[in-house]
């Protein structure tokens, strides 16, 4: 049965960090909104059981079809989960940040069912996948923030496909910002016109076309490889049906 350990950091925790990477703490581990909702114990019960990780930007955590080693819990980074084509082409299908978890498995020969990729560069802690099932099924406050949190993918998964079917390309580059924007600590987004086209599977020229009108209207600034969202609010109007905040 899964039980809560000492406090202390274990040694391969301790491990020698770049000098600008964060220290790992129980606080530290809070930047988590999954993690921050578990009681003092529960949390402590995992703390041993962390690695505090970098991840880059463009780095697979896993592939379809993987055995997921590791789950991980972002803190400011964002991984965008995706299908992949036999072609190579790639269409995200949700995305994860602070508020969840990614490499949830809840059975030792589970698979994974899609591709995650780092799409905006920061921090995460990362815990085996056998250790975070095995503190699931000991039930607690983990276990009910797991089955919540895989509700809300499901959730997003579902306005993604909605959003694809009627929604305009301007309602789902503004949802697609806006999903990113409730992610970030900042309002602005080191994204490119070129990823966005790929994610929303349409041409680089009808984001250019829209971004640009979005600009005009003062809702956005887009600089090269930097969009900053002057006018959230507007935002979330231009996007209409595609987007509903968690």
């Amino acid at each position: 049965m899964f039980q809560a350990t000492q406090t202390t950091v274990s040694a391969n925790v301790l491990r020698a960090m770049a000098p600008e990477a964060p220290v790992i703490s129980l606080t530290g581990c809070q930047q988590n909104e999954l993690l921050r909702a578990l009681s003092r114990e529960e949390l402590i019960g995992l703390f041993v059981h962390l690695d505090l990780v970098p991840l880059e930007a463009g780095k697979r955590l896993f592939d379809f079809g993987d055995k997921m080693e590791y789950a991980y819990f972002p803190t400011n980074a964002i991984v965008s989960l995706q299908y992949i084509s036999e072609d190579g082409g790639a269409a995200e299908i949700a995305v994860v940040g602070r508020e969840g978890v990614v490499g949830v498995s809840m059975y030792e020969t589970e698979r994974a069912n899609c591709t995650a990729v780092v799409q905006t560069a920061g921090y995460g802690y990362r815990i085996k996948a056998s250790v975070l099932r095995e503190a699931f099924f000991s039930g607690g406050a983990l276990a009910q923030q797991l089955m919540r949190h895989t509700s809300a993918l499901f959730a997003q998964l579902a306005q993604t496909v909605a959003g694809v079917r009627h929604g305009s390309i301007e309602q789902r580059l503004c949802r697609w910002l806006l999903e990113r924007l409730d992610r970030s600590l900042s309002n602005e987004l080191k994204v490119t016109q070129e990823m966005i086209a790929n994610m929303l599977g349409v041409r680089r020229e009808s984001i250019t076309c829209c971004a640009g009108k979005l600009q005009e209207e003062g809702l956005i600034e887009y600089r090269r490889g930097t969009v900053t969202v002057i006018d959230r609010d507007a935002m979330v109007r231009r996007a209409g049906g595609c987007y509903s905040q968690a």
